[in-house]
This record gives structure tokens, sequence and C-alpha cells, in this order.
């Protein structure tokens, strides 16, 4: 099997669809003689930070001297980047490799896999084959009955915070949501959360005590002395200094749960040096969560798509790059899925908006640009819109030089990388 065939296999209409439940999973790790079972996970839920919290879980546990893999979804650029090997993505032949496997196993099966529980099964492949020490398994969509939680355990449960997203698969309220990602809590594994309101931690720590696993949560108080940058974020954590080259607000949060979960570990047996606690941190990096794409102009591009998220990117707009105009107000460019809250978060928004530019997004889940912008005129702001995607990039890059503000691009990840080539193709030579 080569590269192409592997993809294409994997991204077959066959196999496309989103099908809640445990049974195909079960089936195909079973044909596979359970792979999972030999590797020892940090299994990642929440709607918001699973991805930047994994990536610092990590980097500090490579800086430790293991050998880790790190699990996410969805991919940025590459679809490699979803199945990660010591901060490299797995290589094609690796890819076509352990794709070839999980296919044979597949063929025949009555009910056929969909396609995220295909890669999780490579996944698992890959990591038995290249011995990892830890696997770091983000959740793809709730926990309960999410693909990844065919494993039987794991060494720590972290639910990095819940907020109303995916309603209609996980529910309409944080307590019904919090019971999907709380799925993932395994019998006597130690329960981290972070970021919640009173119903959703009431739920996982219920559900933890009936499970037997020691819960904590993330104090947030021992977070101080914020100095936020573009470049990073420095703040003390208790009584030590903390500095990690992920800018925004929102990541000194994820990085007081990284630090709540490296002291997990270590009661559970990890030796985690305190020299690779800062080194991880330090050398952590993660695409698409307030990423700055170009300096002139300043195009910074931020993945919040669900009001969690977009009150984050609001509060590291308001902090990092107001005081840098006049009036506060920066350009954005934004698309989003018609099955978010966008008219909630585009009232958070417009606010902080001169112009706007909307775009609909390469997903049949998008909301059409023209009503975007309808509803940010609405609120009486600017906005134009645009049914290509690079055109869109640079009309509001013109706008962004003209005015002399940043530009912040918002939305899914599905839109990062086209995104990211507009705007690099717009610089001049």
């Amino acid at each position: 099997m080569t590269t192409e065939e592997a993809l294409a296999y994997i991204h077959s209409v066959d196999w496309k669809g989103s099908r809640p439940g445990l049974e195909r999973i079960s089936v195909l790790t079973e044909r596979l003689g359970h792979p999972e079972d030999g590797l020892r996970f940090l299994h990642i839920a929440g709607t918001n930070g699973k991805g930047s919290i994994s990536a610092m879980l990590a980097s500090v546990l490579r800086a430790a001297g293991y050998r880790v893999g790190l699990f996410t979804s969805p991919y940025v650029e590459r679809f490699n980047e979803r199945i990660m090997l010591d901060g490299e993505p797995i290589s094609d032949e690796d890819l076509a490799r352990d794709t070839e496997t999980v296919r044979d196993a597949a063929e025949g099966m009555e009910d056929a896999p969909t396609e995220f529980e295909l890669i999780t099964a490579i996944a698992f492949v890959y990591y038995r084959r290249v011995g990892c020490d830890f696997v770091v398994l983000e959740c793809g969509l709730g926990g309960r009955y999410d693909a990844t939680n065919v494993i039987r355990t794991s060494i720590l449960s972290v639910i990095t915070g819940i907020d109303l997203d995916h309603c209609a698969i996980l529910g309409d309220t944080t307590a019904k949501i919090a019971a999907e990602k709380a799925g993932i809590i395994k019998p006597g594994v130690p329960v981290l959360f972070g970021e919640g309101d009173d119903d959703a931690e009431t739920v996982i720590r219920e559900t933890a005590e009936e499970r037997g696993s020691a819960y904590t949560r993330t104090d947030f108080s021992l977070v101080s002395d914020i100095r936020p940058g573009l470049d990073g974020t420095s703040f003390r954590y208790g009584g030590r200094e903390v500095t990690i080259p992920l800018p925004g607000l929102y990541q000194t949060r994820n990085t007081a749960t990284v630090l709540t979960a490296v002291d997990l570990l270590r009661r559970e047996g990890v030796e985690i040096p305190e020299e690779a606690v800062t080194d991880g941190l330090a050398r952590a990096r993660w695409k698409a969560r307030f990423e700055i794409l170009t300096r002139d102009p300043l195009v910074i591009y931020d993945g919040a798509h669900n009001p969690q998220g977009i009150r984050g990117a609001v509060e590291n707009i308001r902090t990092i790059l107001s005081p840098l105009t006049d009036d506060g107000r920066v350009t954005l460019l934004m698309g989003v899925m018609a099955d978010k809250e966008h008219e909630q978060m585009i009232g958070m928004l417009a606010p902080l908006a001169s112009h706007v530019t909307t775009v609909t997004p390469a997903n049949a889940r998008s909301l059409d640009s023209a009503e975007v912008a309808r509803e940010f005129a609405a609120h009486g702001t600017q906005a134009e819109s645009y049914d290509c995607l690079a055109d869109g990039v640079r009309a509001a890059m013109r706008t962004a030089r003209c005015e002399g503000r940043p530009l912040v691009c918002l939305g899914s990840l599905y839109m990062y990388a086209d995104v990211k080539r507009a705007v690099l193709s717009d610089q001049p030579e």
C-alpha cells in the first residue's frame, strides 16, 4: 500500500460519518490483537484546550526522556500530524504500513468502522510497534462513545473544560456535556478537571467518586502576575516562574492544568524532573492558537470556533492587540459553522472590530459568508462577504494595511491551511 492509497482508503466515501458507539472499534481492535492494551495513556477530553494541553504534556514527557506518542484531531495542515511520535508526524511509510494492517483487519466487518475509528486503530498499531512509553490520547468528540475510549485503562484522565458545543450530539446543558466527557473516567484512575461551571463540576466529581477515582480540580487562583505578549506568556504559578512560547491568556490556564497533571503523574510514580517541566513547556508548540502568521501586516490565526473559544480570543484581543491601536479595535476575518452559536460569538466580537471580512469555509457544515456579514452589520459593524476564501484573505489584509490594524482570523481549524496559504502568498517578494 502506498501513502496515497492509505489516505484514499481512510477518506473513502464508504467510511464517512460520525456514528457514536464503541462496538465497531471494539471489534476492530480485537481483530488487531488489542494493540492498545500494551500502552500507557494520558486520556484527554474537554470542550476547549485539549490540543494545547496535550501538546504541552507530550513536550514535558519528552523532555523527561520518554518516548511519547501524541494523538490529536483534526489535523491542521497535513494528515500525518494526527499521529505524532516524539514531536514528529508519522512518516508516510509508517502510515501506509499500519493502514494496510488495519485495512486487512477491518475487511469483512459486518458494521464497517468510521473514518475516525480507522485512524484511532492505526495510531494504536503504530504506537505499539514503535514502543511508546506514553501516549497522550485526545478524544475526537465527547468521551463516553468516542473511539479512543475503547482503551481499558489509563494512568490519568484529564477533562480540560466544559462548555456548550456539539449540543445536538452531546446535549444542550453543561451537565449533559460533562456526563459525556466524564465517560473517559476509568475505575481507580486519577481525574483532573480544569474549567467549567458548578453543574459540570458536580457531574465529573460525582462520576469520579462512583468509580473510585481520585478527583482533582485545577487551582487557577495560583496563576498571577501574567505578562502576555505576541511571542509568548510569562506568569507566576504559586511560587514558580513560568514562561511558555504560546501567546494568549487562556494558555496560562491551560498551563496550570498541565502543571497540576504533572504533579498527579508524579504521584503515580512517573519520574518528571523539574528541569524537564521547564524545558518541555519552553519547547511546546501548537498551531492555530493565536498564532502569528505574518508581522507586516500583523496577522494572527486563532482556531476559536465556539463561545468559550471566542471568549478566549476576545480576552487576547483586548489584552494584547487593542493597545496597538488608537481605538482598541482590530480587523477580523471570520468563517463559522452553521451548527455553532454564531449569533452569540458575533455579539462578543463586533465591539472589537473596525471591519470584518467573512468567508465560507470549505466544509458542508459552513454558514454562508453573506449571512455572517449580515449578522455583523446588525451590530453596526462594517462587514463584507466573499465566497472565495483566498479573495477574502487578500481583501482583509488590504484593509489591515490601510487602517494600520492587526488582522485576526477566526474560525474552524479546517480553515487554517487555506488561510495561511493565502496570507503567505500575499507577502511582497
